[in-house]
């Protein structure tokens, strides 16, 4: 009785774990994708907010909660969002280079564009990387205040 109780529970357990979808698309063409969000800004006059992380990444996690959530109308009012997987720090490197490298110091790290491609805003500092500890509405402060210096 025991043992069918454990399998179950596993496969319970297992099943509802393959269910929940990653934060970020190991798996994903991000320079396509960066592509497809940039004609979409262009479309709808909005930024493209470029969010560098991975699965592992705890902050990361929480970041994506807080978009999902209780930023998301804030973040879908302003932006055209693109989550790119940085793996073990050997992924995307070459966008994240692009933009001065704002992975450096750091994940969740953020790159706001201008849909012309041109560079608003690159976190240089780990300003996103305590995401758990900043909460929601430090996180909207956040992003409010990088718009508010770049309009």
């Amino acid at each position: 009785m025991k043992k069918l109780f454990a399998a179950l529970l596993i496969l319970i357990c297992s099943s509802s774990y393959a269910t929940v979808a990653p934060a970020y698309l190991e798996t994903a063409d991000a320079q396509a994708d960066l592509t497809v969000a940039l004609k979409q800004a262009q479309a709808s006059k909005k930024k493209v907010l470029i969010i560098f992380g991975a699965n592992w990444c705890k902050d990361c996690l929480e970041l994506d909660k807080s978009f999902k959530a209780e930023n998301a109308a804030l973040i879908a009012s302003q932006f055209v969002l693109v989550k790119i997987d940085v793996g073990q720090f050997d992924k995307n490197l070459s966008i994240a280079n692009a933009y001065g490298n704002p992975i450096k110091k750091g994940i969740p790290a953020a790159v706001i564009l201008r849909a012309d491609n041109s560079l608003l805003y690159a976190s240089k500092g780990g300003e996103l990387s305590n995401a758990r500890r900043m909460g929601d509405a430090g996180i909207a402060q956040f992003f409010q205040q990088v718009m508010s210096q770049h309009p």
